[in-house]
């Protein structure tokens, strides 16, 4: 044990008496093990993330999009051949209102709203009485739109807490009026917190949104459904999509359900993960690379001392040894920075996205640094362990 700690503290000390060169070796392993502990963090991130869309829309929502949607393809596309308006909302609720418990169109853009000299740029939402419930939604404070507002064309509007801090502060707003592409809108109530992509949303008729915002054509309808099975969403999926069937052709609509969203979603993880498990491969063969060649300059500049404690009674084994320590310490040293480095980076994108760096993937981390200090490490410890003692004090 004792001669492993002597060991243990030689190679310390060789490797503090490089700071610099030490420092430089091990950039690639930590370049790597960075890559590798942020791409475990963004993925876990963006399955938070997505976990948290669908539970605060809730089970069972099916949405008609414009165009054929192909998540591989241009989005632009899909909207250019948009022809939903208010006819197939009747085709939906004739054709299969059967296994429909709610559904509302939206009319979807970003507008500044204005209050006073106040300014706030929101994401505006034309929807029906529908809407509260397909996006479960809970009022702080008054009430949402009613179906007198959709048919009287009303300008009202129910606007999100991000919203209302901006314009209101403390203050209530119901009863007061807003500007909206500089139509003025009475609000009616505001919602409670929800997570960024509900808290800044102004929610007013699709019948009266669309001459404001000069769109005549739906963004999308949402649908929930009544039976949230698998077998239940598929079901109403298909009879959605014979009702459309009747006014539009195949590939003016597109009906998804979360499971494409999904699936699309994983697609674009597996690629990003791809991409950096790639870019986390080379850095650390690179890294590895970078600490044999240190290494071997290593045994060359210490031959001398190799004999001499050869012929001081040092074995074999024992030389070895000390040079594959001293390589996994470059190498774990520069994992346990990409490691800290990774997490700070988890705690800059957690701003955004909910992510954590599990335990697996450090302990994933540091066994990749091992690894490639071990590897990358023995060369140089078998070299300078057959090095001939006599040749060694020799050696100028």
């Amino acid at each position: 044990m004792y001669v492993y700690v002597d060991t243990l503290k030689t190679a310390l000390a060789a490797l503090s008496s490089n700071k610099v060169r030490s420092a430089l070796t091990m950039l690639g392993v930590i370049i790597g093990v960075f890559a590798v502990t942020t791409l475990v963090s963004i993925g876990i991130g963006i399955q938070n993330y997505i976990k948290d869309q669908f539970d605060a829309i809730g089970a069972g929502v099916l949405f008609v999009a414009p165009g054929k949607v192909d998540f591989s393809g241009d989005p632009a596309e899909s909207f250019s051949l948009n022809k939903l308006d208010e006819k197939h909302l009747k085709l939906i609720e004739t054709y299969a209102g059967s296994g429909i418990r709610a559904f509302s169109p939206s009319i979807r853009s970003g507008a500044t709203v204005k209050y006073k000299s106040k300014t706030y740029y929101a994401s505006i939402i034309g929807a029906s009485e529908q809407g509260f419930d397909i996006f479960n939604l809970e009022m702080q404070k008054g009430r949402f739109l009613t179906k007198a507002d959709i048919k009287s064309k009303s300008k009202v509007a129910v606007i999100g807490p991000l919203v209302k801090k901006e314009l209101f502060g403390q203050n209530n707003p119901v009863g007061k009026k807003i500007g909206i592409s500089g139509d003025s809108y009475t609000v009616v109530g505001y919602t409670g917190e929800k997570g960024q992509e509900f808290d800044d949303n102004v929610y007013a008729p699709y019948s009266s949104i669309k001459s404001t915002l000069g769109i005549d054509k739906f963004s999308g309808i949402s649908v929930a459904v009544k039976d949230t099975s698998e077998e239940g969403i598929y079901k109403t999926g298909k009879l959605i999509e014979q009702a459309l069937l009747r006014d539009l052709k195949q590939d003016e609509f597109s009906v998804i359900s979360p499971q494409d969203i999904l699936a699309s979603i994983q697609n674009i993880l597996k690629m990003v993960t791809a991409g950096l498990g790639a870019i986390a491969g080379i850095s650390l063969f690179v890294g590895g690379i970078g600490i044999m060649n240190i290494m071997l300059v290593s045994v060359t500049e210490r031959i001398r001392e190799i004999g001499l404690r050869k012929a001081v009674g040092a074995t074999s084994f024992a030389i070895g040894v000390q040079f594959l320590i001293e390589s996994v310490l470059i190498s774990v040293s520069g994992g346990i920075i990409g490691l800290a480095l990774g997490w700070l980076g988890s705690l800059v994108v957690s701003n955004f996205i909910r992510t954590s760096v599990p335990l697996s993937s450090v302990a994933l981390a540091l066994g990749f640094s091992i690894a490639v200090g071990v590897v990358f490490g023995t060369y140089p410890a078998v070299k300078a362990s057959r090095k001939d003692p006599i040749e060694a004090l020799r050696y100028e």
